[in-house]
């Protein structure tokens, strides 16, 4: 289930929603901003208790696809694309095939102005059926030329992001030893599992799926209840599910120095980033902590070099949190307010003006 959280302020450019023809399930394109490109962003398949709130997620979303490529460097828009289930609906393949291809109509639609990709809840595979409805989709399985997942690349950048908030609370950029929370064991949060226990952390996981404790087990890290992970002793605390975990309540209990993970928009409310200002705790703002995946994916669409160094790209988001956390002292306010300054300024000067990475 998807909190409900606050909507953003309607600034988008297009907003699509439809009722699928073929498989009669909500779909909503959302287009929020074309300043720097075309659009870039994934296409979600969610349960949610009524379209409403799956209208909401994707406006939620898109505008946070904005400040994410715009932070990244990426000459591309913010977009995003949700295939909303009614509660208790199980799609079964013939209407998870209806489903993409009604995906794949919505996306063209729109002209060329969106560009939609794998997602929670949709696969490279799926991306494969919204290509025969529109040229505007990447992420493709290797297997038929394209990029494949990117969940590999944003675990990436998710864990350079984290050293470098390792490397702000502690001294040291090293993982070794640190105490390291992890809510959320899906592609990017058991990827990141994985890397951070072979490199020797104390690790705490959870998941609302119960069968993920078979990782945890694997891994020698300790399960953790669902809803109680915040109050372990971290000196980072990952949100790598859905979003909305940061709550005034969970942030006003949570025992870590820093959080940084891939989940979007973790914060319950944009107030969360002062609260946790004011409690001593450092937030890596989730935009920036979580593009390793679109600048893999952009940068493979357009040719913009070889695997190497498409991939050092991503490894520099490390370098970019850093950036962020110097302007947000130098300015005098929350990390979060600085990345989304600087991704502010370059959309309104256009693609030709620096971002935080270039």
């Amino acid at each position: 289930m998807t909190p409900v959280l606050p909507l953003p302020d309607f600034t988008h450019e297009r907003v699509e929603v439809r009722t699928g023809e073929r498989s009669g399930l909500f779909l909503a394109v959302a287009l929020h901003s074309s300043a720097l490109g075309p659009a870039l962003g994934g296409a979600r398949v969610w349960t949610y208790p009524h379209w409403s709130d799956a209208l909401g997620d994707v406006l939620r979303l898109s505008a946070a696809m904005t400040l994410k490529n715009a932070a990244a460097g990426l000459d591309a828009g913010g977009g995003k694309a949700v295939i909303g289930l009614p509660e208790g609906t199980v799609l079964d393949a013939e209407r998870r095939r209806a489903a993409f291809l009604d995906l794949g109509d919505a996306v063209e639609s729109l002209g060329g102005l969106y560009r939609t990709a794998e997602d929670v809840g949709s696969t490279a595979d799926d991306m494969l059926v919204v290509r025969e409805r529109t040229a505007s989709v990447v992420g493709l399985p290797d297997a038929a030329g394209g990029s494949g997942e990117p969940a590999g690349p944003t675990s990436v950048g998710v864990y350079e992001a984290l050293r470098a908030c390792l490397e702000r609370v502690t001294g040291s950029p090293e993982v070794t030893n640190r105490r390291i929370t992890i809510s959320g064991l899906g592609q990017v949060g058991s990827r990141l599992a994985v890397r951070l226990s072979a490199e020797g952390a104390v690790l705490h996981v959870t998941d609302v799926n119960p069968a993920k404790r078979h990782l945890a087990a694997e891994l020698g890290a300790t399960w953790v209840a669902p809803g109680e992970e915040h109050l372990v002793a971290a000196d980072v605390f990952v949100p790598a599910g859905i979003g909305g975990l940061l709550t005034d309540e969970v942030i006003d209990a949570l025992h870590a120095q820093a959080v940084c993970g891939p989940a979007n928009n973790p914060l319950a409310d944009r107030s969360g980033a002062e609260r946790l200002a004011a409690r001593g705790i450092l937030y890596a703002p989730d935009f920036v902590v979580n593009a390793g995946g679109v600048i893999y994916l952009d940068a493979t669409d357009k040719h913009a070099g070889d695997r190497a160094q498409i991939m050092a790209r991503v490894a520099a988001i490390g370098d970019t949190v850093r950036r962020v956390f110097d302007e947000a002292e130098a300015r005098g306010v929350s990390p979060l307010a600085a990345a989304e300054a600087v991704a502010a300024e370059r959309l309104s000067a256009g693609a030709s003006r620096s971002a935080l990475v270039g």
